[in-house]
């Protein structure tokens, strides 16, 4: 899926504040009519480092009503985490009806980073798949709505996104041996991704990748899959749904 993913979109300024604010109107229309009627969503957003994870979920959340949104950055587990299944701290944020979650990283760390950087042993990061789709499944048929991103860049743009955090003071935080570590192994991570494609692009969670070398173009596409998600379940459960926004980018 990443070989052909054409990661030259771009989205101009002027559209882009234009897709942007008809897309917060969007969906605060669907948080405040279909949610309100008990619906519920998990958000996923994956990505390289730098990827622009967090600024898609700072426009997401900027005109949402606060008291029903959730964000959740992703770590290591805790220790008392690591003593139970590695889903068990995502159970405890599965929103209430008519709430919403979204997390930076997500229960995708088992076949990605602990794959990758060899923390737990192939049979036990294996077997993740399995309980990934029947944790997803079981999830959609309770009726949570998941919507799972991957904001895909590429080696040039990262680095350049690293330089830049590096010069600014305020950004700088941001960086850590981590980053550089993860970069190192860059073609590993990309095996891991198709495989994770693979093995758990479900019809209850399907996958959406997102070219994100323009960050105007991957803040745009997050959010309409987002609205996307909510208004098919929507109209699957029989829900009286607002008019989707005329403007739309693919």
């Amino acid at each position: 899926m990443l070989e052909d993913l054409d990661l030259s979109r771009h989205l101009a300024k002027d559209d882009y504040k234009r897709h942007l604010k008809a897309l917060q109107i969007d969906l605060i229309r669907l948080q405040q009519s279909v949610m309100r009627e008990g619906l519920r969503a998990m958000v996923a957003l994956e990505g390289m480092d730098a990827a622009g994870k967090g600024g898609a979920i700072r426009r997401m959340a900027h005109s949402m009503d606060p008291r029903a949104y959730r964000v959740y950055r992703v770590g290591p587990p805790e220790r008392q985490e690591k003593a139970r299944h590695h889903l068990y701290r995502f159970w405890t944020k599965v929103p209430l009806p008519g709430e919403m979650a979204v997390f930076d990283r997500s229960w995708y760390g088992r076949v990605l980073v602990e794959r990758v950087e060899g923390l737990e042993e192939p049979a036990v990061w294996e077997r993740g798949y399995r309980e990934i789709n029947d944790f997803e499944r079981t999830l959609a048929d309770s009726g949570v709505v998941l919507v799972k991103c991957w904001l895909h860049i590429d080696p040039d743009e990262q680095l350049r996104r690293f330089n830049r955090r590096l010069a600014d003071p305020l950004k700088a935080w941001k960086m850590s041996e981590d980053d550089w570590r993860n970069r190192e192994n860059w073609d590993a991570y990309m095996a891991a991704v198709e495989d994770m494609f693979a093995q758990t692009y479900s019809e209850w969670a399907p996958w959406t990748v997102i070219p994100a070398n323009d960050k105007r173009y991957a803040r745009i596409r997050v959010l309409q899959a987002v609205s996307d998600g909510l208004r098919r379940r929507a109209e699957r459960d029989g829900l009286e749904c607002p008019d989707p926004e005329p403007v739309r980018i693919e």
